[in-house]
This record gives structure tokens, sequence and C-alpha cells, in this order.
């Protein structure tokens, strides 16, 4: 039961959210949502119950999206600045972030894909992340492979928690 009332809470939640266009929410909206809320609460309590590593990758995932917003943000500032000021320095850096699942791989490499001033080229065997860096500082460069923070942030340790 307590399953149900978590994925019914989960699912009106998100058709509120999704319905929101600027103003109140209706009663017909809000039946709507409750309806369609216990429809999915009762599918979807099957598969929080049954998938308890799913949920909380589900989980992880949703609080990962303000970190990685904010990081993109940031990151649009740093390539505005970049281009106005011309100081760039380009460069294809190696990171080790010890992920092991292909899934985890592949969220850290879109997650640094989609940021701007980096893209991911490759994955080699041992797993390493081949990342194209759009200024790559000397003193940064020298603690590669294992020091990943200043290109990527915390998106290992995200990936790690979605992934594995």
């Amino acid at each position: 039961m307590l399953a149900f009332i978590a994925s019914f809470i989960f699912c009106l939640i998100l058709w509120l959210a999704l319905t929101f266009n600027g103003r109140m929410w209706g009663y017909d909206e809000i039946l709507a949502g409750i309806i369609f809320s216990i429809i999915g609460g009762a599918i979807v309590r099957k598969i929080f119950i049954k998938d308890y590593k799913l949920a909380k990758r589900f989980i992880f995932l949703i609080a990962y999206l303000p970190r990685f917003f904010y990081e993109m943000a940031k990151a649009n500032f740093d390539v505005a600045y970049r281009v106005i000021t011309g100081k760039i320095k380009p460069a294809i850096v190696k990171i080790s972030p010890g992920l092991k699942s292909d899934l985890a791989i592949t969220i850290l490499a879109n997650s640094i894909t989609l940021t701007p001033g980096t893209l991911s080229v490759d994955v080699d065997d041992e797993k390493n992340l081949y990342v194209h860096w759009i200024y790559a500082k000397d003193d940064v460069l020298e603690k590669m492979p294992r020091d990943y923070k200043p290109i990527c942030s915390t998106f290992p340790d995200w990936a790690r928690r979605i992934g594995e």
C-alpha cells in the first residue's frame, strides 16, 4: 500500500508539473490528474516494488538534473567569455573516472558533451574517457587523468550513482 501511495503522489506531482501553464489548475485538470495518477500509481507501484534498483536510479537522475543545469549554465558563461576574449587553448585530455558499467560511462560522456566547451571523443578498453576541452590549463594537465574535476566537476560521482 505504501508503494502505491508513493507512486500516486509521484505521478500526481508529475502531472501537475507538466500541465502547469502559468495559471492555477482548474477542477477538471486536477480531477484528470487524480484519475491518471491512480492508474499510473497502480502500474508504477509494481515496477518500484519489483525493481528497487530502477527506482533508485530514477531518483538519483532527478536529483542530478539541478546540478547538471547549474554546471551547464556556468559553462555557457565560460565559453562566452572565451569567445569574446579569444582565450582559447584547446586540448584533448584523458580522464579516468573509474566507472565500471557502460551505462555510467554513457551518462558521463553525454553529460560532458552537453556541457559547452567540452566534447567526449572516445572511450578506450580500460573505460578511460578522452575529452576535447576548450581551455586546458597546464597545471591541470599535469594532474590528469585522475584529477578530472576541472573538466567534469562531480559528473562521474552522479554517473556512478545512476548507472552502477
